[in-house]
């Protein structure tokens, strides 16, 4: 059942989700909750590390968890990660028990926004601008398919994007 009081934020990496998702939980005086940093609180280990010893599937299997957990919350602003719709079930659960706003942002804004975050296992290629390319030639459709709202974050301010959000859900 969709709970209308839950806004999931989707979108690729350096999209802004957390950041904005921040803002947008004080706005609307809901909790925010970030499923990436939940899966590092839980391991006690951080997103490359859990990539390292049991791949993209285990984290993915991790996420998904997660993911099913905090969706059946109340009021909640959820930050989710960049690959979470490769799973059908996150499509599922998000689109079900809340509101999917997808962030969108391009390659070339996202590769600006990330390439000296050494916190990315995805990007640890010879050719991160590719792989950015690649991860969004896969994913956009799932992240459009998925979303309520679609919100472009490129070149904009937090504040502005916030207050779009806010009056999409008005």
């Amino acid at each position: 059942m969709k709970r209308p009081g839950n806004l999931f934020l989707i979108g690729p990496m350096g999209a802004g989700k957390t950041t904005i998702g921040k803002q947008l939980s004080v706005a609307l005086g809901m909790t925010f909750e970030d499923s990436d940093k939940e899966i590092q609180r839980r391991t006690g280990v951080d997103i490359p590390t859990i990539f390292e010893f049991e791949g993209e599937e285990g984290f993915r299997k991790r996420e998904r968890s997660v993911v099913d957990e905090l969706t059946q919350h109340n009021e909640i602003v959820l930050a989710t990660g960049g690959g979470v719709i490769v799973d059908a079930d996150n499509r599922r659960n998000l689109s079900a028990r809340g509101v999917v706003v997808y962030l969108h942002c391009t390659p070339e804004q996202q590769y600006q926004r990330t390439i000296r975050d050494k916190g990315r296992p995805l990007l640890d290629t010879d050719d991160p601008m590719a792989r950015l390319v690649e991860l969004m030639t896969v994913r956009e459709p799932l992240y459009r398919s998925t979303a309520d709202y679609v919100v472009v974050t490129e070149k904009r301010s937090t504040g502005a994007v916030v207050k779009e959000i806010q009056s999409l859900l008005d």
